[in-house]
C-alpha cells in the first residue's frame, strides 16, 4: 500500500531526478563548452547534490522524530535556535563572511573553500521548528493578542524583516507559513486581520526603498514598458513557455536558454521544462507537487502531537507555497522574485534541506503508522478497546 510517507518519497525522487536532467539541459551552450553526456551528467555537481538530498532524506525519515519533539528532549532546546538563526542572517552582510552573487548579498561562504549557501534556507525552516515548538507550548493562550501571540510574531518578524533586506520572496514566505501555522495552533484570525496594514505598509516600505524593487513592480504590470530591462525576464519566461505548445520541442531541444532567458537553471528552470516537455511535462510537474501536498496534509493530520502536526503542517506550507510562488512569477502572475522552484531548480542548500524536511514526514507517517497497529488487538481482526478505525 503506498502511505504518505512512502508518496513524499517517491514525488521528492522523481522531482530531483528531473530536476538533474533538466537543469543540465538548461546548461547546454552553442560553442566550445563541454557537451552533455551521460557520463557528465551522472559524475556532475547536481548528481552529487542528488545524493546527498536523498541521503538526508534517509536520515531523516530514520529519526526517531516522536521521541524528540517530547518536552524533554528536541522540544527543550528550540528556542536556543532563536539566536543562532539571527547571526546566521546577519552574517551575509560580515566582510569576508558574506558573499555577493548577482548584487545580492544572500550567501555565506565557508572560509577557505568555495563552498556556500543561504542563511535564509535554515531560516525558513528552523523557524517551523520554533514556531511548533510555541504553538504547542503556549497553545492555550495564543488566542490572546499580548501575552500569546505577540512575542513569537515579533521574532517571526524581526528575523523575516532582516531577510527581506536582501530577499523579500523568502521574507514574504517565512511570513505566510509562520502565520497559517500560528492559525492552527489556535490563534485567531482577526489579530492578524489587526495586523494586516501594518504588514501592507511594510511591504510597501521594503519595495519603496529599492529602485529594482520598483522597477519589479512595474514591469509586472507592464513588462512590455521595459522589454530590455526590467520586463526581460518575463518577457523571455514568457516566449519559452508559449514555444513549448502542448508537445513541446523536445528534450535539449529548447531555444530560450541559448543566451535569451537568464536564470534557465534556477528560477526559471520552468519555463525550459515547458518549452521542452511541453503541456505533458508541466501537468507532471504539478501533479507531483499537489501530490506532495495532500501527502504532507495526510501525515500531519495523522499526528497526535501538536508539535509534530505543526512540524508536518510547516513543512508541506513552505513547500507548496514556494513552489505556488515560483509558478507565478515564471507565468508572469506574480511579481519577478528570487524564489527557486523546490527540490527542481539548481541548488545544494535548498534540495539538502527540502529533503531532509521531507524525510521527517516520513519519519512521522511511519511512526503514526506504528502507533496505529499497536492499537489492533493480537490474532484478531477487532479492535482493542479505545483504538481509532483508520
Amino acid at each position: 500500500m503506498l502511505t504518505a510517507g512512502k508518496t513524499n518519497f517517491l514525488c521528492a525522487l522523481t522531482l530531483l531526478c528531473i530536476g538533474v536532467i533538466m537543469v543540465h539541459s538548461a546548461g547546454l551552450s552553442v560553442g566550445g563548452g563541454n557537451p552533455v553526456t551521460l557520463e557528465s551528467i551522472v559524475f556532475s555537481r547536481s548528481t552529487a547534490y542528488l545524493l546527498i538530498a536523498v541521503t538526508a532524506m534517509a536520515c531523516g525519515a530514520l529519526l526517531p522524530i516522536a521521541d524528540f519533539a517530547r518536552p524533554r528532549c528536541l522540544a527543550r532546546w528550540t528556542p536556543a535556535l532563536i539566536p543562532l538563526l539571527l547571526i546566521a542572517i546577519v552574517s551575509v552582510y560580515v566582510p569576508l563572511v558574506g558573499h555577493e552573487v548577482n548584487g545580492a548579498s544572500r550567501w555565506l561562504r565557508v572560509p577557505g573553500t568555495s563552498f556556500t549557501f543561504q542563511p535564509s534556507e535554515l531560516a525558513k525552516w528552523g523557524l517551523v521548528l520554533v514556531v511548533a515548538w510555541y504553538g504547542r507550548r503556549f497553545a492555550s493562550s495564543l488566542s490572546k493578542f499580548f501575552s500569546g501571540l505577540l512575542p513569537i510574531l515579533m521574532i517571526v518578524g524581526t528575523i523575516a524583516a532582516i531577510i527581506a533586506l536582501e530577499d523579500l520572496g523568502t521574507a514574504f514566505l517565512i511570513t505566510g507559513v509562520c502565520s497559517l501555522m500560528l492559525i492552527a495552533s489556535g490563534a485567531r484570525v482577526r489579530h492578524f486581520l489587526m495586523l494586516a496594514p501594518a504588514g501592507i505598509a511594510a511591504f510597501v516600505g521594503f519595495v519603496m526603498t529599492s529602485d529594482y524593487r520598483v522597477r519589479r513592480m512595474t514591469s509586472f504590470i507592464n513588462p512590455y514598458e521595459d522589454p530590455d530591462g526590467a520586463g526581460y525576464h518575463i518577457i523571455q519566461s514568457m516566449v519559452a513557455i508559449a514555444n513549448g505548445d502542448v508537445t513541446g520541442r523536445g528534450l535539449g531541444f529548447g531555444l530560450q536558454k541559448f543566451g535569451y532567458l537568464p536564470e534557465d537553471q534556477t528560477d526559471f528552470l520552468f519555463s525550459i521544462i515547458a518549452e521542452e516537455l511541453g503541456l505533458a511535462g508541466v501537468s507532471l510537474i504539478l501533479a507531483i507537487y499537489v501530490m506532495l501536498l495532500f501527502a504532507g496534509l495526510s501525515v500531519a493530520k495523522k499526528q497526535a502531537d501538536l508539535m509534530l502536526r505543526l512540524v508536518a503542517l510547516g513543512v508541506t506550507l513552505t513547500v507548496s507555497f514556494q513552489a505556488c510562488m515560483n509558478l507565478l512569477v515564471v507565468t508572469g502572475l506574480m511579481p519577478t522574485k528570487g524564489i527557486a522552484l523546490p527540490l527542481l531548480s539548481s541548488g545544494g542548500t535548498g534540495w539538502i534541506l527540502t529533503a531532509l524536511c521531507l524525510g521527517l514526514l516520513i519519519s512521522m507517517d511511519r511512526t503514526a503508522s506504528h502507533a496505529t497497529l499497536e492499537h489492533v488487538a493480537p490474532d484478531s481482526n477487532e479492535l482493542a478497546p479505545g483504538a481509532v478505525p483508520a
